[in-house]
């Protein structure tokens, strides 16, 4: 039998990196907005290459950090292995956060070596695209549907797995900024850095649990509104999906807190061994500050991905280089210890995200004969 035009366009492709994309049908034809060809992979090496040049060499000369080099060739070989161990850490914690929530939602495909592929290619996607993370959320959707998990379950989950990374953040934000104020953790304590974060993080953290008051089948409830509405309450109906939805993910959210599970474990782990890689970066280089003023200044810092630059490069270590400043910490071991844990955070990961990325295409793939063989059946 001749191979149809369906057929043809189910052939493995990620979707278009835009928010307003949705998650389509396993079937239907996905756009192309990750598909790595010649001039994407020149464009991003080129960047590549500026951005490392212009963080490791032009970032301490405008600093008047001249001896950075020197500084890191005179660095620990032992904190900095230290440092490659808790980025590696890092990175089995969030594939173990993925895979518990998804394998909870009964996604049989979703095995470790799935969550591996899933979870790489998609921190790859989101530290070459802005908007904190975007490309990788919408990479990770779109396996999720190829992996033939259904519409409203894929975005149930991802916003459950959004709500419980971000948990620990919130929560970091809360009692270390407010410790280090009460002076019931050493160390410095601006206003601007403790007080305001922590506060920032409770408004936020209200918002969301209160989202729980809206019902998660908000969109059924609304079916007699659309019908005597017409068009007005038709668009009122679709739109009622994204409440009910961020409801359903942060009432699942809430179950693997009030639960603790090992998803939850790699949440806090996620975030812990990032802290810890910044750490030994601080005692690679000298006397690392107390642990709070660097939970504070890493978590301040890291709201530079928000900004409109490829994974926040620039952003993030500004970011974080001011407010370890901020807190009094020397300026000197500050980039170096920076420059440091983007070296294992961002950098290296790279290579074995663009790897899972193709290995990805094959097992998606897989998938879809797997459904064919079946649907002949």
């Amino acid at each position: 039998m001749s191979e149809t035009h369906t057929d043809r366009t189910e052939r493995v492709a990620p979707p278009e990196l835009a928010l307003h994309h949705d998650v389509m049908p396993p079937e239907a034809d996905e756009g192309h907005g990750l598909e790595i060809n010649r001039r994407s992979a020149l464009g991003l090496g080129a960047f590549l290459v500026l951005s490392i040049a212009a963080l490791y060499l032009l970032l301490p000369q405008l600093a008047g950090l001249e001896d950075t080099w020197q500084r890191i060739e005179d660095g620990s070989p032992y904190w900095t292995f230290l440092a490659l161990l808790f980025g590696f850490g890092m990175f089995v914690s969030y594939v173990a956060m993925f895979r518990g929530i998804f394998m909870r939602a009964g996604a049989s495909r979703i095995d470790w070596s799935a969550s591996y592929q899933i979870t790489m290619a998609g921190l790859a996607a989101s530290r070459i695209f802005a908007a904190g993370g975007a490309g990788g959320l919408v990479l990770t959707a779109w396996a999720l549907r190829r992996a033939g998990m259904g519409k409203r379950l894929v975005a149930d989950k991802t916003l459950t797995f959004l709500v419980l990374t971000y948990f620990p953040y919130m929560a970091a934000l809360i009692v270390c900024g407010l410790g280090l104020r009460l002076g019931l953790l050493p160390g410095e304590a601006p206003f601007g850095l403790t007080v305001v974060p922590a506060g920032v993080a409770v408004l936020l953290t209200a918002i969301g649990v209160s989202t729980v008051l809206v019902p998660t089948d908000l969109q059924r409830r609304l079916e007699g509104f659309a019908r005597r509405r017409g068009r007005l309450g038709h668009w009122a109906q679709r739109l009622a999906n994204l409440p009910a939805s961020v409801s359903a993910g942060m009432r699942d959210a809430l179950r693997h807190i009030r639960h603790p599970d090992p998803a939850l474990a790699g949440a806090v782990f996620f975030w812990a061994f990032q802290v810890g890689v910044l750490w030994a970066g601080f005692r690679a280089f000298g006397d690392a500050p107390p642990v709070a003023v660097v939970t504070m200044a890493f978590f301040v810092g890291m709201f530079g991905n928000l900004l409109p630059l490829p994974g926040g490069v620039g952003g993030v270590e500004g970011g974080m280089i001011a407010a370890l400043a901020a807190f009094g910490v020397d300026a000197g071991q500050a980039v170096v210890a920076v420059l440091l844990f983007r070296g294992v955070t961002f950098w290296l990961p790279m290579i074995p995200g663009v790897i899972a990325y193709f290995q990805l295409r094959r097992t998606v793939e897989s998938w879809r004969h797997e459904r064919m063989a079946a649907a002949r059946t």
